[in-house]
C-alpha cells in the first residue's frame, strides 16, 4: 500500500486478512452486561472489585473479575467501551484473535496483579486490557516501515513512540495503566503479524 492509501486507511496496510471483530464485539458485548449488572444491582460491585484485603482472604476471583466492572461507574464504562471498540478492532484486525487475547487478557490480569501488590489495591475496570492492546499496536506502528513497507502518517510515528514515554510517567506517578501499556508494548514485538507477501 502507498503512503496516500495508508494515510487514508492507516492499518488496513498492516491487516493481514479483512478480519470483522468478532472477539471485540463479544467481549464488549460481556463487559457491558457486567456494567449494566453493576449500575442495576450497585451491591454487585462489592463482590466483585479488585480488593486487596479479600484477595488476601483467599477471593483470587476478583483478578478477573476485576476487569469486567467499573470503578468510574457509568463515566468508566462508557468511555472504556469506546476505547475497547476503537483499539479492539484496530487491534483484532493487525493481531487477530489468539494474539488480541494475549494482550487484551495477558496485559489487563498483569494489571490487576500489579495493581494489588503495588499500585492501586482497589479498584476495577477493562481500561488496562485496552492499554495493552494500546502498547501492542504502538510497537507494529514503530516497526511498519522496515517490517511491512508502511509508512504510516507522522502523527501516528509519534504517538507510538509517545506510548512508552507516557506508561513509564504514568507508572511514576502511581497510575496503573503504564505497566499494562508497556507489557502490551512488549508483547506487541513478540507477537507482530507475518509480513504479508505480494
Amino acid at each position: 500500500m502507498s503512503t496516500r492509501a495508508a494515510s487514508r486507511n492507516p492499518f488496513a496496510a498492516l491487516a493481514g486478512a479483512a478480519r470483522r471483530p468478532y472477539l471485540t464485539a463479544a467481549v464488549f458485548a460481556v463487559t457491558l452486561a457486567c456494567g449494566i449488572a453493576q449500575l442495576l444491582h450497585s451491591p454487585l460491585y462489592d463482590h466483585v472489585v479488585r480488593d486487596a484485603v479479600r484477595i488476601d482472604d483467599g477471593e483470587w476471583y476478583r483478578l478477573v473479575t476485576g476487569m469486567f466492572f467499573q470503578d468510574a461507574w457509568a463515566f468508566g464504562l462508557v468511555s472504556n467501551l469506546l476505547w475497547l471498540a476503537v483499539f479492539g478492532t484496530l487491534a483484532e484486525r493487525v493481531f487477530g484473535r489468539a494474539r488480541w487475547l494475549v494482550l487484551y487478557f495477558g496485559c489487563g490480569l498483569f494489571g490487576q496483579f500489579t495493581s494489588y501488590v503495588w499500585l492501586n489495591p482497589v479498584g476495577a475496570g477493562n481500561s488496562m486490557c485496552v492499554a495493552g492492546l494500546l502498547g501492542g499496536l504502538a510497537a507494529v506502528v514503530m516497526v511498519a516501515s522496515r517490517r511491512y513497507g508502511v509508512v504510516l502518517p507522522v502523527q501516528f510515528r509519534v504517538l507510538a513512540f509517545a506510548v512508552p514515554v507516557l506508561a513509564v510517567v504514568d507508572t511514576l506517578v502511581h497510575d496503573n495503566h503504564g505497566v499494562p501499556a508497556l507489557l502490551g508494548l512488549a508483547l506487541g514485538f513478540l507477537l507482530l503479524p507475518r509480513r504479508q507477501s505480494g
